[in-house]
């Protein structure tokens, strides 16, 4: 029987982060249940699921250059409304009629976001500013200002049409906010948009499809060093 895996030594876990979990209600399982040093490759919000990495002991050194990696996201936009959030953290509002576009018109747009583009953040989000993330700021009315980014779209296909639903595959780079993407291609639509759902599908050239369920991890850990 093999070993049980040295955690406090260094590891390299790929978790599929379950929806309404932040990525550090994930960190905080698995150190809890390995006592490891710990640390996570790129945070996921709480309404997205899919692959988060997470480092413990030696190879939290290696968290800086997978964070820098491409990513790859599939989902869902809903046409027709806004969030404040550009997410469904918070309620849709200003509806408009959504047009009868079909996915050859809607990937016309998509195509627009193609390339090296600038984007701005949304103010709900943990960008800091002077040392407070501005979603607490947003969340009490002050006035929150953002600076618009330099990142890569590499792909950006529209895989499947339902108005006002439309499925998406999107390849970026590091620091691109995929509820931006939603709110602006949903503005140059001209109906307005949000993100109703998203999955980290690739970072790098780690996949979701290797990634474990946190559950069956501290279950799995459990057993091995009972039988350790």
């Amino acid at each position: 029987m093999s070993e049980p895996i040295n955690y406090q030594e260094g590891a390299v876990l790929l978790f599929n982060k379950p929806l309404t979990w932040t990525s550090f209600d994930v960190v905080r399982k698995v150190r809890n249940t390995t006592k490891a040093k710990i640390g996570h490759a790129g945070t996921l919000d709480p309404l997205a699921t899919g692959l988060l990495i997470c480092c413990t002991g030696k190879m939290t050194k290696k968290i800086n250059e997978y964070q820098a990696q491409e990513k790859e996201y599939t989902g869902t936009f809903t046409l027709g409304a806004t969030t404040p959030t550009f997410d469904l953290e918070s309620a849709p509002e200003n509806q408009q009629p959504v047009p009868a576009l079909d996915q050859a018109g809607l990937q016309a747009f998509a195509d627009k976001f193609v390339g090296a583009i600038q984007q701005l953040p949304p103010i709900h989000s943990a960008i800091k500013q002077n040392g407070t993330p501005i979603y607490h700021l947003a969340r009490k009315g002050v006035d929150v200002k953002v600076e618009p980014r330099n990142i890569t779209i590499y792909a950006f296909e529209i895989t499947k049409v339902a108005l006002p639903v439309v499925h998406f595959r999107v390849q970026c780079s590091t620091g691109t906010y995929i509820r931006s993407l939603a709110n602006d291609f949903g503005a140059a639509i001209g109906c307005g948009g949000y993100l109703s759902s998203l999955c980290r599908t690739k970072i790098g050239a780690f996949k979701l499809e290797d990634a474990m369920e946190v559950a069956d991890f501290i279950e799995q850990y459990k057993q091995a060093h009972q039988n350790g």
